[in-house]
């Protein structure tokens, strides 16, 4: 039964307003103007103005609530079930060393990413606004007139920073190029050595980076539609994958599953780089959280979809690779660059081929596109509080997206295409993005004390947050203990290189010469409004 205290979300926001001081639609940001009247109607989607169409005299312009319940379920599966089931499961194995380690490692990669989420259902209904970490960084760290100091809004811009110029385009890069692996694969199906051209690759990977990003900049109603039908297009591939292997395991092929845990490591390092490849395929279990200003009754529709998305994902991943153990030996899955489609081919042959490769490349385009959706929204929010410059907090002024936020996620996520190692990518952006996680988790822990108070629809137990916060320390310092590397050093520098832009630009806020002139250029050519002008009727 639904608990009559939420039914109402709105009226849960009117309570929550005196409780802290987030970012909320309407209010005065950066200096821009007073705040604008009426916004507040806009909180469960009631703005009057119609996507495609010019927004009603005076009425503010802003993004809306567009994202239900199901949208919300199809972009949380949509994001995690991606390139990483594909590509993963041969880096895991091959670190663990087992059979029997690996699954292991796959199901609790699954339960720490549900008790990461459930921690994050907190934050989302705790601080109702987008951004993600970005968000709760700054309400944690930086409430009230603590954001006016020069440190306490420094983990909220370094998270920025780094997510921004790395960690989201690098993750769209990495999907994108995922996608492009195996839509080549479709003219050299047969093929002995069934290895496309490079330049073909980063190629092709760059039309789906522009045609998703031209997707989620004209239409967010056309995105959550992409979204959903994507998403329900994995889903049957994993059933079919599935299927297989319950018809092989039937037929008694249990042999390579019959091996256990023999081989299996005893490397610290190893085990938590087996939880980095495996990780990777769960990640996408917070995007929800990203777009919280526009999801229709968050305080009811951010639980449901994460409790009905994290589990759906957790068995799919597990069966998926007993599947593919029940037809390939472990010897065959790490030699496999390809796994899905090297299933796919002993399975049911050439027709068994082709249909692997058109799941992957269609799951794989739903991910980049779940992940352009959020991607933009945090570039969006971080830019609105003055962390990024003015042009990336306007939206389009008829389709009402953030269209200059997306743009530049796209462009440097091109640039993030020229590299073509997927395994130090991957270790890379793991490394760097648990320093995060860990960092949400504290947040957490400090507004259980700063905002004790404030009513909270949920609110998990205090030992989840900490020991999420735990094992993020743990998957942060574990290698560099085992087998330091200099990409963890790159990485770290690379952290703090972004206190040389805040302090000018974002604390004492000197401004580029020129900056004003080019802001004015984008707004004509982008047809992008700030948040809050009221334009013209």
């Amino acid at each position: 039964m639904e608990n009559p205290a939420y039914v109402n979300d709105e009226n849960s926001a009117k309570q929550r307003k005196q409780g802290h001081d987030g970012v909320r639609m309407g209010e005065s940001l950066r200096g821009r103007g007073q705040s604008v009247p009426g916004a507040e109607i806009q909180t469960e989607g009631k703005h009057t103005g119609v996507e495609g169409s010019r927004p009603a005299p005076n009425d503010p312009v802003n993004l809306e609530r567009r994202v239900g319940l199901l949208s919300g379920v199809a972009l949380i599966v949509g994001t995690m079930i991606g390139s990483g089931i594909f590509v993963s499961p041969k880096g895991l194995l091959e670190r663990t060393g087992s059979v029997g380690l690996s699954l292991i490692i796959w199901a609790l990669c699954g339960g720490l990413s549900l008790l990461g989420a459930m921690a994050y259902v907190e934050l989302g209904t705790l601080v109702n606004a987008s951004g993600g970490e970005y968000a709760y960084f700054l309400e944690g760290f930086a409430p009230g007139t603590k954001r006016k100091t020069w440190w306490a809004p420094i983990p909220a811009f370094l998270f920025s920073w780094v997510s921004i110029l790395l960690l989201k385009p690098s993750s769209l890069a990495i999907i994108c190029l995922t996608c492009a692996e195996y839509f080549t694969r479709v003219f050299d199906i047969g093929s002995s050595s069934c290895i496309p051209p490079e330049l073909v690759i980063k190629l092709f990977a760059a039309v789906v980076i522009i045609l998703i990003t031209f997707i989620n900049s004209y239409s967010v109603t056309l995105a959550t539609k992409v979204q959903n039908i994507f998403t329900a297009a994995k889903l049957i591939a994993i059933v079919i994958i599935v299927i297989g292997g319950i018809v092989k395991l039937a037929q008694g092929n249990t042999q390579f599953l019959g091996r256990g845990f023999e081989g299996s490591t005893t490397s610290f390092g190893d085990v938590a780089t087996a939880f980095y490849s495996g990780l990777w395929a769960y990640d996408g279990w917070n995007n929800l959280n990203y777009v919280t200003e526009e999801l229709k009754k968050p305080y009811t529709n951010l639980p449901r979809a994460i409790i009905i998305g994290l589990p759906l994902v957790t068995i799919c991943y597990l069966l998926v690779n007993i599947s593919y153990l029940a037809v390939m030996s472990p010897e065959e899955l790490l030699s496999s660059e390809t796994v899905a489609v090297f299933y796919g081919a002993r399975l049911l042959g050439t027709a068994g081929q082709g249909i692997m490769i058109l799941a992957v490349v269609m799951s794989t385009f739903g991910s980049a596109n779940g992940s352009c959706f959020t991607a933009g929204r945090l570039c969006f929010v971080a830019a609105r509080e003055g962390h990024m410059v003015d042009v990336l907090s306007y939206v389009h002024i008829k389709k009402l997206t953030p269209s200059p936020a997306l743009i530049f996620n796209a462009l440097i996520a091109l640039v993030m295409v020229i590299p073509s190692d997927i395994a130090s990518l991957i270790d890379f952006f793991s490394f760097t993005a648990w320093i995060f996680y860990g960092g949400a988790m504290a947040a957490l822990l400090v507004m259980r004390r700063t905002m004790k108070d404030t009513p909270r629809p949920y609110k998990v137990p205090i030992f989840i947050p900490v020991l999420v916060l735990i094992i993020s320390v743990y998957l942060v310092i574990g290698p560099i203990i085992d087998s330091p590397k200099f990409e963890y050093l790159y990485a770290t520098l690379f952290i703090l290189a972004g206190l040389v832009f805040y302090f000018p630009f974002v604390y004492y806020r000197k401004s580029v010469p020129g900056m004003g002139y080019m802001t004015t250029f984008l707004q004509l050519l982008l047809q992008v409004v700030p948040t809050d002008i009221i334009p013209d009727a």
